[in-house]
């Protein structure tokens, strides 16, 4: 373009580079492993071959051999978390499996597969190393492995690992003299106790209870965080009721509003990060949260009462409203209270969140043992209502209020667990009463 118009803009060009770093090689190669992970877009030998790349690059940069633990904490550190469990059965894929296979590997051989295989060799070896010490056999088992596994180097599709467990075990029975019933129980128990050092616990299994019948209550079990003896009443009805086929809708618009109840601030997140989370929990074995499901279950306390709890946050249609907040919140701070002997101090009350201090006389403040007399500072701190003439000092409750909530000083000095789950509770509520009644209030003006 220059030489056509000779203009100067076309005779210079700014360019902006950045020079190769150092480690740009690896950085490289574990962007583009992690990239394509989360697109799906690589074999188990694909990653495994690109894994094997990183391990030359790693030792080439410090000079020696990796083990493979240390290879898996160098490919995390860069980027691509791999378990050193996976690296190893990648390795032994690249080691003994390519060299047979490679169509079906390249074909999308999956890692479920490739695991069957592996264990299925060393069971094989172990057996083969046993029974033909002392023996002259014509090959040796590496050999004959791969003769085997050559013979099914076939699409994905028609490959079944079971065919070449026989066709294995059938010519190992053959060169070893070898009965092939006896051979091949004693391989499978062998594989059995490789799977099983080598295999990802599984989550326990826990029976579902059997159903109750309408008529009868439901009464709630105990609380492994209630200590104390509250007596305990019969559950309060799910927040959320079993769907039924005629109302399919209403039970959707109700899992959304209740969903939309449970976020406090949305947090902001992207496909990509989602992938890559997914990602990681995959390959470390881990269970990846899932908010939508996890936040309509119940948060796993109950505590009895005369409003029990399942669910410290979520506020039911038919409770949310002011007066009946009021009602539940009265009587949480009555229940805490009580475990001080001091719930006959708690009145309810139309206004504020519902419950005032009836604090003691002055003589009789002092008498009050420390416990009780904390709980009744701390209830009328959250009341709101005017500081009453009274022995109850205020400013104590900066003094009181670490020994009162977790204990520091001894665990007598603290409140119960089912307490403090009432506690909470009375704060989510009036938090939601105060919400309500400002908007009220706005809408008013």
């Amino acid at each position: 373009m220059w030489s056509e118009t000779k203009e100067e803009r076309f005779f210079r060009i700014a360019c902006l580079f950045r020079p190769w770093p150092a480690r740009g090689e690896i950085v490289a190669l574990t962007g583009h492993l992690a990239e394509n992970e989360l697109r799906g877009g690589l074999t188990f030998i694909e990653r495994a071959l690109g894994i094997e790349k990183a391990r030359e690059f790693y030792e080439q940069e410090s000079g020696q051999a990796l083990s493979q633990s240390e290879l898996a904490r160098r490919l995390t550190a860069d980027g691509y978390p791999v378990p050193q469990s996976h690296i190893s059965r990648m390795n032994d894929a690249v080691r003994y499996l390519l060299p047979a296979i490679p169509t079906l590997l390249y074909g999308g051989l999956g890692r479920h597969q490739v695991d069957r295989l592996a264990v299925l060799r060393k069971a094989c070896e172990r057996t083969w190393e046993r029974r033909a010490l002392g023996r002259a056999v014509a090959v040796d088992f590496a050999t004959l492995f791969q003769d085997v596994l050559t013979q099914f180097d076939t699409q994905p599709d028609d490959f079944s690992p079971q065919r070449v467990q026989d066709e294995l075990v059938g010519q190992m029975a053959e060169l070893l003299d070898a009965d092939y019933d006896t051979l091949a129980l004693e391989i499978n128990d062998s594989e059995s106790r490789q799977r099983a050092l080598t295999s990802e616990p599984a989550a326990p299994v826990v029976p579902a209870a059997p159903s109750a019948p309408v008529s009868a209550p439901r009464q709630p079990s105990v609380s492994s965080v209630t200590r104390d003896a509250t007596p305990v009443a019969p559950a309060a009805p799910a927040a959320t009721p079993p769907a039924s086929p005629e109302a399919p809708e209403d039970q959707h618009g109700q899992r959304d509003e209740r969903l939309q109840g449970h976020i406090v601030t949305p947090a902001p997140t992207t496909e990509r990060l989602q992938s890559i989370q997914r990602m990681v929990a995959d390959q470390l074995g881990d269970k990846l949260p899932d908010f939508e499901a996890d936040a309509l279950r119940a948060i796993p306390v109950q505590v009895g009462g005369l409003y029990p709890i399942s669910d410290v946050w979520y506020v039911e249609p038919a409770l949310d409203v002011p007066d009946r907040l009021r009602v539940h919140i009265a009587q949480l701070a009555r229940e805490i209270a009580g475990e001080a002997a001091v719930a006959d101090h708690i009145e309810a009350s139309d206004g504020g969140i519902g419950f005032v201090c009836a604090a003691p006389a002055v003589g009789q403040a002092k008498t009050l043992p420390a416990f009780a007399r904390a709980v009744l500072i701390l209830l009328h701190a959250l009341s709101t209502a005017p500081a009453p003439a009274t022995g109850l000092d205020g400013a104590r409750l900066a003094d009181d209020l670490g020994p009162l909530l977790h204990g520091h000083g001894g665990s007598a000095t603290r409140l119960s667990d089912a307490a403090l789950v009432k506690l909470f509770r009375l704060l989510r509520l009036a938090r939601r009463l105060l919400d309500l009644e400002a908007g009220v209030a706005s809408q008013d003006s």
